[in-house]
């Protein structure tokens, strides 16, 4: 009978918990540091201001017979300043009381000179703490620093940068090492959104195609009948509208992340494109699209920019009362290129703008007058504004109509 092989040892546990509180004097944390750095730095200057003053002290006190405020010659005492005056005659307590107080003053000119020494040592001690303090807290917070560059990097759509910070095992690389956990989590989930979204949208692809070609062959038979002929063309609008619905979803998946391939695009080319693929749709409800494009070159993609403007303009034109008017603009402003849609229209409310950029939300049907597209235009503008650095707003034009106003970095 064969042998059962035996299950293989389980890991071991780690040694420390971070569930667990732990003890600060088990390990160099922040608190201690700075308890040990700060307790130094104020014992070490504490040490330098006594000998300071010490010296100061013992320099001032050490009076010699050439300092002495008087002399004696040939058994009488004559003053060796002008401050200091003797008896020429006198008893012995009167010679006594004026040596004491020509003592007394030297002792004042000494401390007085003591106390300009030292504060004179304390400006100079200030500045080298201040000084030393300055670069030890700079060293000190520099991981938050580089935390704080992390976070924004991540802030623009850049989830594979991590933190990976070095160092002693404190507060500070315990943040980083969970920022970095958190930001993992935060990739893995936005990188399954966005292949559930791009695989269901492809596994969609197909029925959408085969349904399109059975209707339009079923449509391409004279002997069909009239009512079987307007529903094969309801089915065919409700198909193609479905279509649109899974490329903007593709869309909306691929263009949420940062771009790595970038190449110079012009926006003047890539808004006059988007004229002239909506140019037959604008004649059809008499709407004008006109518009002055002057050289706007950015980094990016050029398909999504494209898109961009397609899109704003597909929405001015649709949204569009007839006889109304599409103004296209680029140009380039304060540093930055800018791509610029205005259109008449009806009056948008401004408490709506926000919700014009989020998936699937149109205005009302009595309001646009139109039930084309599939609610992902805008969103789909926006997330390809965000991926190139840039960002798209919109407010309401005055007399009816919307702005559209997309700014990137050259």
């Amino acid at each position: 009978m064969a042998s059962v092989p035996a299950p293989p040892e389980a890991p071991p546990k780690p040694t420390w918990d971070p569930r667990e509180p732990v003890r600060p004097w088990l390990r160099p944390t922040i608190r201690i540091r700075l308890t040990l750095l700060y307790g130094g730095m104020f014992l070490i200057a504490g040490i330098l201001l006594l000998s300071i003053i010490y010296l100061f002290t013992a320099q001032a006190l050490h009076v010699g017979v050439a300092d002495l405020p008087f002399k004696i010659v040939e058994g009488k005492v004559q003053p060796t300043t002008d401050w200091c005056t003797l008896p020429e005659e006198g008893s012995g307590e009167q010679f006594n009381q004026a040596v004491s107080a020509c003592l007394q003053h030297q002792r004042e000119l000494a401390l007085d000179d003591l106390l300009r020494r030292s504060l004179f040592a304390l400006l100079g001690l200030s500045i080298i703490a201040f000084a030393f303090g300055y670069a030890m807290a700079g060293r000190v917070l520099s991981p938050l620093g580089r935390i704080t560059r992390t976070a924004r990097q991540v802030a623009g759509s850049d989830l594979s940068r991590r933190i990976e910070l070095d160092g002693p095992d404190d507060e500070l690389k315990e943040l980083a090492d969970t920022f970095d956990e958190m930001l993992d989590r935060l990739e893995r989930a936005f990188t399954a959104q966005q292949r559930f979204v791009a695989n269901a949208s492809h596994e969609l692809r197909t029925p959408l195609a085969i349904n399109r070609t059975l209707l339009e062959v079923h449509l391409s038979d004279p002997g069909a009948p009239v009512e079987l002929q307007q529903l094969g063309k309801t089915l065919l609008a409700t198909n193609e509208r479905s279509e649109q619905l899974v490329e903007g979803l593709l869309l909306l998946a691929r263009s949420d992340n940062q771009i790595v391939e970038r190449k110079p695009v012009d926006l003047a080319e890539v808004a006059s494109r988007a004229m002239d693929q909506v140019r037959s749709e604008a004649d059809e409800k008499g709407v004008e699209v006109r518009g002055e494009r002057r050289a706007a070159v950015v980094q990016g993609n050029g398909v999504l920019l494209e898109r961009i403007a397609l899109n704003l303009v597909q929405n001015a034109v649709r949204y569009n009362l007839p006889g109304g008017w599409v103004e296209v603009a680029t140009e380039v402003e304060h540093g930055q290129a800018v791509l610029l849609v205005t259109n008449t229209g009806p009056v948008v409310p401004a408490y709506e703008i926000d919700n014009l950029f989020e998936p699937f939300r149109r205005l009302r049907q009595e309001r646009t007058g139109s039930d084309k597209g599939v609610g992902l235009g805008l969103s789909i503008a926006r997330s390809v504004a965000r991926a190139h650095g840039g960002r798209i707003a919109a407010v309401p034009r005055e007399g009816g109509g919307l702005v559209m106003r997309v700014t990137l970095p050259v």
